[in-house]
Parts: C-alpha cells; sequence; structure tokens
C-alpha cells in the first residue's frame, strides 16, 4: 500500500511539472506572438483604446435619433480633427521654440559658470575637464595623421603625376526629395489611417463583435463572459474619461501659471502636460522636465526657476490628493506595483506605444483574472483587493514573529469597529487556524509557543494604547471574580486571555489560569474558591468527551460557580447549544466573546453586592464598552 501511494505521488508530481511546462511555453508563445505581430496589434490595440473613449459619445447621438452610421463618422470625426488639431498647434509651438533656443545659450553659459565657480572642488573640476579634454585632442589628432592621404596623392607637384579623383554626388532628382521627405512618414500615416478604419469598423460592429466573443467564449459562459465584458468596458472607459478630466485639469492651470510667470510657450507646456500624464508616473517627470529647463534656459538668475518648481509642486499636490480621488471615485483595481510592472512589460514589448496602453491592457487583465477562474493568479498579482482574510493577515503575522504589525492591524480595526469586534470576528479565527494546523500536525510546539506569545505581546501593545485594560492578575477580588480556564494548550490560554482582558476593559474581575492547572497533578492546587463565573476556554471539539471531563474537575473545585465552556471560533450553526450543554454538563455554552461577555455581566449583575464591592461597577445591558452604543 506505501508502495501504490509513493508511486501515485509520483505520477501527480509528474504531471503537475507537465502541466508548469506547459503553461510556461504558450505564456512564451503569447510573448513572442504579440512581439512579432506588434505592426498589427499595436493599431488595433490603440482602436480598441479610442473605441472605449468614444463609445459613451456615439451611444448618446443614437440617444438624439441620430443613425448609427451617421453618429459613428461624427464622433470619430470630430474626435480626429481635436487630435490632429492639437498635434498641429504642438508643431507650430515646438518651430517658434526651436527659433528661440539660440538666445539662450548665453544664459546657459552664465549658469555653468556660476555653478563651477560656486562649487566645492571647481579647481579640480576645470583640471579634470582640460585634461580629458587634451586626450581627447591627442587621440583625435593620431587618427586623423594615420588615415590622412600620402602628400603625393593630395597634392600631386611632380610632373606626369595622377590626377586626383574628386567624388561629387548628383543633385537629387525631384522624386529622391519626395521620397526622403515622405518616406519617414509614411509608417505613422499607414498607422493612423488603421486606426481610424479600427475604429469606425468597432463602433460600428460593436453589438456584432461582442455577440461573436461570446460565441468564442461557449454558450456556457454566456453569464460569465457577458459580466467581464460589461465589467472591462466600463472600467477603461470610466479610466479614460477620469484620467483626461484630470489631466485637464492640471494642464490648463500649468499653461496659466507658466504664462503668469514668464515661461515661453507655455500653451505648449500646458498641452504636454495633458498628453503625458497618460503615462503612469513618469509622464508627470517629464512632462516637468521641459519648463524647468527652459526656465534655467531664459532667466540669467535662479528666481524663475523657483517660481516653476513651486508652481509645479504645488499643482501636483492639489491634483493628486483632491481633484484624483474625488474625480476618480473608483480606482481602476490595480495596485501601483502592478502599474509599474505593466508599464515596463508593455514598453519593452511595444515601446512608447506600449507605455501608453499599458494600463487599459492590464485593466483588461485583471477583470479576466476576476471572471475567469483559470486566470485568477492574474487579479492575484496586479489586482488591488486584498488576496488574503483579515485572520489570514493576523495569523500569517504572529507566524512571522511580527507582533507589532498585528497591533497595528487592531489598532486600524477598533478605529473602524471596536477591538471587541476584532477579537471576535479576527483574532479567535487565526487562533482558530492556529489550532486546526496544530491538529493536523502542520505545527511544531514551538512555533505555537510563537503564535501564544505573539498574541501576548499584541494584547500588552493594546493596553499601552488604551484600548485593552492590563491590570495585574492580582487585582482581583478574593469572592466574586471571573475564571478563565484553558481546557488543552497555548492557544486557549490565548484566547482566555482576549476574553479576561474584555472583561477588564468594562471594569469586570478576571484572572487566567493556564492548561496545566487543570492535569491531575495540578489540580489540587487550582484556586477556584470565590468565583461567581467559571469560563472553560477551547479552541476545538474533537473531543466533547475532554471538554466533559474538564468540566466535571472544575465542577468539583468550583461547585457554585456558574460553569460556561467557550467553543471558540466553532461556527453556531454546527454547534447545538441544547445538544452540547447536555454532553458537557455545563451552564451555559458559548461560540463568540460577546456573548460570553454579556453571559457574564448579567450572572456578576446578580451575585450580592458585598461581594463585588471593590470592583468598578459594569456597564449596564451587557454592551461592552470598547463598542459604541
Amino acid at each position: 500500500m506505501a508502495d501504490r501511494d509513493e508511486t501515485l505521488e509520483r505520477t501527480a508530481s509528474r504531471e503537475a511539472q507537465v502541466n508548469n511546462a506547459w503553461i510556461l511555453i504558450t505564456v512564451g508563445l503569447i510573448v513572442a506572438g504579440l512581439y512579432f505581430a506588434r505592426e498589427i496589434l499595436v493599431p488595433f490595440a490603440l482602436s480598441v483604446l479610442l473605441s472605449f473613449l468614444l463609445a459613451p459619445a456615439a451611444r448618446w447621438l443614437r440617444r438624439m435619433r441620430v443613425g448609427r452610421i451617421t453618429a459613428v463618422l461624427v464622433t470619430v470625426l470630430l474626435a480626429f480633427v481635436a487630435i490632429f488639431g492639437f498635434g498641429a498647434v504642438v508643431g507650430e509651438e515646438v518651430a517658434q521654440l526651436g527659433q528661440k533656443l539660440p538666445e539662450y545659450q548665453h544664459n546657459m553659459r552664465m549658469k555653468i559658470r556660476s555653478l563651477q565657480g560656486n562649487m566645492p572642488g571647481a579647481g579640480l573640476f576645470e583640471r579634470a575637464s582640460a585634461m580629458f579634454r587634451d586626450l581627447g585632442d591627442e587621440l583625435a589628432g593620431r587618427s586623423g595623421a594615420a588615415g590622412s592621404s600620402p602628400p603625393a596623392l593630395a597634392a600631386p607637384t611632380a610632373p606626369g603625376a595622377p590626377v586626383p579623383v574628386v567624388l561629387r554626388q548628383p543633385d537629387p532628382v525631384p522624386w529622391q526629395v519626395v521620397q526622403s521627405v515622405v518616406g519617414p512618414l509614411l509608417q505613422p500615416l499607414a498607422t493612423g489611417g488603421l486606426v481610424v478604419v479600427f475604429v469606425v469598423l468597432i463602433l460600428l460592429r460593436r453589438e456584432d463583435l461582442r455577440d461573436r466573443l461570446l460565441r468564442l467564449a461557449g454558450e456556457r459562459d454566456l453569464h460569465r463572459t457577458t459580466e467581464a465584458m460589461n465589467d472591462a468596458g466600463q472600467r477603461v472607459s470610466r479610466y479614460l474619461l477620469m484620467q483626461l478630466i484630470v489631466n485637464t485639469c492640471y494642464g490648463v492651470p500649468v499653461g496659466l501659471g507658466l504664462a503668469v510667470i514668464g515661461i515661453p510657450n507655455a500653451a505648449l507646456w500646458g498641452m504636454l502636460a495633458v498628453l503625458l500624464r497618460f503615462i503612469p508616473y513618469l509622464g508627470v517627470i517629464i512632462a516637468a522636465a521641459f519648463p524647468v529647463a527652459l526656465a534655467i534656459a531664459v532667466d540669467p538668475g535662479w528666481s524663475l526657476l523657483a517660481w516653476t518648481l513651486a508652481l509645479l509642486l504645488v499643482i501636483e499636490l492639489v491634483i493628486s490628493n483632491i481633484v484624483e480621488p474625488w474625480v476618480y471615485g473608483a480606482s481602476t483595481g490595480l495596485s501601483p506595483v502592478a502599474v509599474i510592472m505593466a508599464a515596463t512589460f508593455w514598453t519593452w514589448l511595444w515601446g512608447p506605444i506600449g507605455l501608453l496602453l499599458s494600463t487599459p491592457l492590464t485593466v483588461c487583465l485583471v477583470v479576466l483574472g476576476r471572471h475567469v477562474p483559470q486566470l485568477q493568479f492574474l487579479d492575484v498579482l496586479l489586482g488591488n483587493r486584498p488576496v488574503l482574510a483579515p485572520e489570514e493577515t493576523l495569523y500569517q503575522r504572529l507566524l512571522a514573529n511580527d507582533p507589532e504589525e498585528a497591533t497595528e492591524q487592531a489598532e486600524e480595526f477598533a478605529g473602524d469597529r471596536s477591538i471587541a469586534a476584532f477579537f471576535d470576528e479576527v483574532a479567535i479565527p487565526a487562533l482558530a487556524m492556529a489550532q486546526a494546523d496544530s491538529d493536523r500536525g502542520a505545527m511544531t510546539v514551538e512555533r505555537r509557543a510563537r503564535v501564544t506569545a505573539g498574541f501576548e505581546t499584541m494584547i500588552e501593545n493594546l493596553g499601552e494604547d488604551g484600548l485593552v485594560e492590563n491590570g495585574p492578575e492580582a487585582s482581583a477580588p478574593d469572592e466574586g471574580f471571573i475564571a478563565c480556564v484553558a481546557g488543552r494548550n497555548e492557544l486557549d490560554e490565548a484566547a482566555a486571555k482576549l476574553l479576561v482582558h474584555l472583561l477588564r476593559l468594562n471594569g469586570y474581575p478576571a484572572r487566567v489560569f493556564a492548561a496545566d492547572a487543570l492535569s491531575a497533578a495540578n489540580l489540587h492546587r487550582l484556586s477556584l474558591k470565590g468565583a461567581a463565573v467559571v469560563c472553560l476556554s477551547l479552541l476545538s471539539t474533537s473531543s466533547p468527551a475532554r471538554a466533559r471531563y474538564l468540566v466535571r474537575r472544575l465542577r468539583r473545585r468550583a461547585p457554585r460557580a456558574r460553569l460556561l465552556v467557550g467553543f471558540w471560533g466553532e461556527p453556531p450553526a454546527s454547534l447545538s447549544v441544547a445538544d452540547t450543554i447536555e454532553a458537557t454538563a455545563a451552564d451555559q455554552v458559548f461560540t463568540s466573546l460577546r456573548d460570553a461577555f454579556a453571559d457574564i455581566a448579567a450572572t456578576i449583575a446578580s451575585v450580592p453586592a458585598a461581594a463585588l464591592a471593590d470592583r468598578p461597577a459594569p456597564v449596564q445591558s451587557g454592551r461592552l464598552a470598547s463598542e459604541p452604543a
């Protein structure tokens, strides 16, 4: 049997390796196809992007009783007139700037000399520059001498010497002039033409293309595919529209501010800012580099540069912290790291156009990952949704021996809800996960002790922040106190400490007893005299008989106390309270800390006042002080 299991395990391992190899080969083929077919895919991707942006305008015209063809043609015509008009204005501004550049050379020389004069070690810098310049001149002179023609060939003086031949290029014919001028423009014009044709066809046949994609996905996945397509279309359209609004809110103040400051061609820099901000992260830096460099060149002093930097910084802070959160509303669903990774990948694959398309294309990949189970890894890698539940995050931080981050998580959760809710909804499930790992042998005793120590440190940190009352154990009176006893191990003790700290936070006297206090050797030392309530803390119901035996031992040590059993983390639907009470002989059974707290509060309220004279008054109605009214 063991040999058979080992054989099956090896077979499964080989199959997994083969599947992983096929996945790598498929990904490699897809990337290679995207690279070698970029001449076709780039125009098509640009067309799809523009169709997402123009589709709302075309639909609005259709609602205004305009025909489909007319609405599409008008939308595309106006869009490309605006695009080409923008390009013409930018070209004209660039031409004017090129004519003015020679005027700024003197200011640049003066600033460089000023920097060299004020910079520490300027003399050393000048000497090093002169040395490298002399070396370069010497090398250039030697290479020129080695490659020069002999004197007899360069300037023949002897009688009968051969006449040197001088090669002259013929004057270009008109066709060559046209070819040299128009040739470099053919590819951009062809790409632009393909984009226009694709956009028109996509907008005209939008429903037909959607139906064909649905058919390719299969009839059984119509609902999922429709939802994925709608999600992708809405996200990309919203991203482009909101990005255009944000960029305009950035570019217009930049252009006006630069004009007021005195930067030449301010309108050009404002329009470039609108365009370049479509590029993630780098666009803002590139857009700011041009006016900053021009401020250095135009002004002999440094005041214009200071004003330019201040203007760009203030506008960027306002846009990033006020306008973008207000305008975007819903995010694209991408993590910041995914945006940078996507920008790098698509730039390597398709060049500058890939950088422009990186965010929309990655949005589509994330949508596929959310709706297609086989591609879920894309959502995990690129999406911004948490991939771990809060209890899983807490458990991981405690396994990593990082109670400080666990404390931060508790404080953030308590700020939105309450510390009691954190204990019940995050901390107890994390302890239950640790107990499950311990039950199946995946957690060693040392690691279990580390998790428990992490919980104790977290509770101490919360006590220092005032979120949990961390009074000493001895502060509880001898009469009318609450005893929380761990049932089996350190994890049960950690759960008991959570309940104890909730009780202390609300002014109730409570003590914690370790799991070994219920052992046969230590049971006689367990002092429960005067306890009003005894709560047995358990994180596992795998052994109901053990819980019954522990309840019997506690009953012998505290016959007059109300005896509770907490099966923490157990789903209430899976636990029959009446049957469990009968099986364990307890007075009551609970699965949550808050329910146990309410029962304890009601029990303590019924205890004679003389037994509780030394403790603060508890809150009324069993409500935790850490929870809102």
